[in-house]
């Protein structure tokens, strides 16, 4: 009996030791790897960049900054005239970021023991003007034309659009506060309002000119809807199948979206164009797998982002136009989640 009290506690004492030598090499690693980032977080910038001002009087772009070295991942702007020009890089870290000529929303990851997540809106110097926690993973964000409307997006879980089972938490703000989950709203289907609680919605888009009416995308089931949205009544009714992430013309009159030509399992997405008037769908030239909510360059070509084909952590900002025969072509290098400020 003693023998195999020995045997049973040197077993022990054999696994703790191992335990202990992986968990110290993950610390090793988990250490280095921080110190890795924050080196290339201070290092030159590669790219040419200015320090943070306030945001431009003229038309510009507002977007993420993954170029490497100092600056990265921060909010930047260039002039709309010449987008590849030299970005103004400020200090504000964001993971998703939208603005308007006056304000910027930032949705954030605070990294520590535990991380946390939040949103921040900025005014034009870039200073906080009001914050509030989000409950998961940055995703989609969107401010209504005036400014009043701020839409968040976040995953509670999942990382992905293409994850099975992800779930999503979407809300609409406003100065008074929030206006709830959109998940509480009545969701019209075929003019009757489906009952079921397995749904998600996400990626908001706001109608120019219009306070209370908003789209956004919703799936329950298995299946995928474009919805319109009402403030007002609390609904959201769909209008079309198979659209992901929507994205209002500056016009009002079509819808950018991603569309799934693959499977629930194997996703690839297309850029598509929806005319609100005719309900016809066109898709359009690119042929890579694209995972952005779309930004309206003007009425006649949209921008998106992709990750860097040769760099991990990088991504480029492509431009297309909305005719079927256009052919992407690069926009902005080194950049992410754009916003054109007109």
């Amino acid at each position: 009996m003693s023998a195999l009290l020995t045997g049973g506690r040197l077993r022990w004492g054999i696994l703790l030791a191992v335990t202990a030598l992986v968990l110290a090499g993950a610390g090793v690693y988990a250490v280095n790897a921080y110190q890795r980032f924050e080196e290339s977080r201070t290092a030159a910038p590669s790219v040419g960049v200015t320090a943070g001002q306030a945001l431009p009087s003229v038309p510009f772009v507002l977007f993420r900054n993954t170029a490497a070295g100092q600056g990265y991942g921060n909010a930047a702007t260039v002039p709309l005239s010449a987008p590849g020009g030299t970005r103004a890089v400020s200090e504000q870290a964001c993971d998703r970021v939208y603005g308007t000529s006056s304000e910027v929303v930032c949705l954030k990851a605070n990294r520590g023991l535990v991380t946390a997540f939040e949103a921040d809106v900025l005014n034009r110097d870039w200073q906080q003007q009001r914050s509030w926690p989000l409950t998961g993973i940055p995703s989609r964000t969107r401010i209504s034309p005036d400014g009043s409307l701020i839409a968040t997006t976040v995953f509670v879980t999942g990382h992905s659009y293409a994850t099975a089972g992800f779930s999503t938490a979407t809300e609409i703000t406003q100065n008074s506060g929030s206006l709830g989950n959109l998940e509480d709203f009545a969701l019209m289907v075929n003019g009757e309002r489906l009952l079921a609680t397995d749904r998600n919605i996400w990626g908001v888009t706001f109608v120019p000119g219009q306070s209370d009416t908003f789209y956004a995308t919703a799936a329950s089931s298995g299946r995928i809807w474009l919805v319109k949205g009402s403030l007002s009544a609390r609904t959201l009714t769909a209008v079309h199948d198979n659209v992901e992430c929507p994205s209002i013309s500056p016009d009002g009159t079509r819808i950018a979206y991603k569309k799934n030509d693959g499977g629930p399992l194997t996703a690839h997405w297309r850029v598509a164009i929806l005319d609100l008037a005719s309900g016809k769908e066109t898709v359009l030239s690119e042929k890579r797998s694209l995972d952005d909510q779309i930004e309206w360059l003007d009425n006649n070509t949209v921008l998106y982002g992709l990750a860097d084909e040769t760099t991990e952590g990088d991504s480029n900002i492509w431009q297309l136009g909305t005719d079927p025969a256009a052919q992407p072509g690069l926009f902005i290098a080194h950049a992410w989640s754009p916003s054109v400020v007109r």
